[in-house]
């Protein structure tokens, strides 16, 4: 994108109370059928106007028209058993009852495509779409088939392959791929998880970007974040790996947290969504914190490269408090816009 410092959301936005339960995280749709088809577009243009009111660059659809970040694809998927169940530990922070992979998995049809296409059809501007990434899918599932997570996410990996070459012939320009398990499993990471994720964009023209973050602002994540020390060095094992790798964008988590920003350097020359907004706390920053958090990225990477972001996805927050974080960092990424302008 040509515009210095672009802002963009990390994902998600609240979903309108007519569509979901407000401030939680993947509750059931209050609608069916041609309804919820109806309202997901109602909910995705008022995310889309919001975006814009905020002056927000790079838009996306809310995760408006998906109830989970990660099984709301898995459901449109063939081998993939949601009546037989299995407490499993997900990112080895909390238990879920899952559904259990008893087949091979397969993909019977586009999952998001029709979605993808409509939000192309609202905006002129660059349009981002996100994607749970495969070592992410598994780890949020009971493998009872391929008795393998890299054998898994390899044949996950190829049908996200198929989803994003069909959304980049809708018009996406950025397809993100959510990977916050590469926060937790480093050596599976290193063995393996990057060369699926490149599997994942394996023939795409549009860019590319990996979100990894801490996670929503959940007690299960804010318990194992007081647990992690005064440094959170978690991107440190990956880093590396996805520097040398051909991924466009790297997502991160920066404002409020404990993170070194130092740490961008060892992805110097990627492209990097620069997390400016806190997700986990109902206050709403103030345009020079967001502006603060910028000028310290910037130490380690070039202003045509960092993409003021929030930190993770907002739907657990209120819209309001949602509409002022939106607000908020695209008037501090504009200071610091102006700053680099003279």
């Amino acid at each position: 994108m040509k515009k210095l410092l672009p802002t963009s959301t990390a994902g998600s936005l609240p979903k309108p109370s007519w569509l979901a339960q407000p401030e939680t995280l993947w509750s059931p749709w209050k609608l069916e059928g041609e309804e919820l088809l109806e309202g997901k577009q109602d909910a995705l243009r008022l995310s889309l106007f919001e975006q814009q009111q905020a002056g927000i660059d790079i838009v996306s659809d809310g995760e408006q028209t998906r109830q989970h970040f990660v099984t709301t694809f898995i459901e449109n998927l063939s081998g993939v058993d949601f009546a037989k169940r299995e407490v499993v530990r997900i990112r080895n922070r909390y238990d879920a009852s899952v559904p259990t992979v008893a087949g091979a998995v397969e993909r019977r049809k586009p999952v998001f495509i029709e979605d993808a296409k409509y939000l192309r059809q609202q905006t002129t501007q660059p349009i981002k779409w996100a994607l749970p990434g495969p070592m992410t899918m598994i780890d949020t599932l009971y493998d009872n088939h391929y008795k393998s997570r890299e054998k898994l996410a390899w044949e996950f990996a190829g049908i996200l392959n198929q989803e994003a070459r069909e959304l980049e012939a809708a018009g996406v320009d950025i397809i993100q791929f959510d990977e916050p398990a590469f926060n937790v499993f480093f050596d599976e990471v290193n063995d393996w998880g990057v060369a699926a994720l490149e599997r994942a964009i394996e023939g795409l023209r549009c860019e590319t970007a990996v979100h990894i973050c801490y996670g929503y602002g959940i007690k299960a994540n804010t318990d194992w974040k007081k647990t992690l020390g005064s440094e959170w060095r978690q991107y440190e094992e990956a880093f590396p790996k996805l520097q040398k790798s051909k991924i466009d964008i790297v997502s991160l988590e920066c404002h409020n947290s404990r993170v070194p920003l130092e740490l961008i350097e060892l992805i110097r020359g990627k492209k990097v969504m620069v997390g400016a907004i806190d997700v986990a706390s109902n206050a709403i920053e103030t345009p020079d914190e967001v502006a603060q958090t910028l000028r310290k990225a910037l130490q380690f990477v070039a202003a045509d490269k960092l993409y003021p972001c929030t930190n993770c996805g907002m739907a657990p927050l209120s819209r309001r408090v949602a509409r002022g974080k939106l607000n908020a960092l695209s008037a501090g990424a504009d200071i610091v816009r102006r700053e680099l302008q003279g």
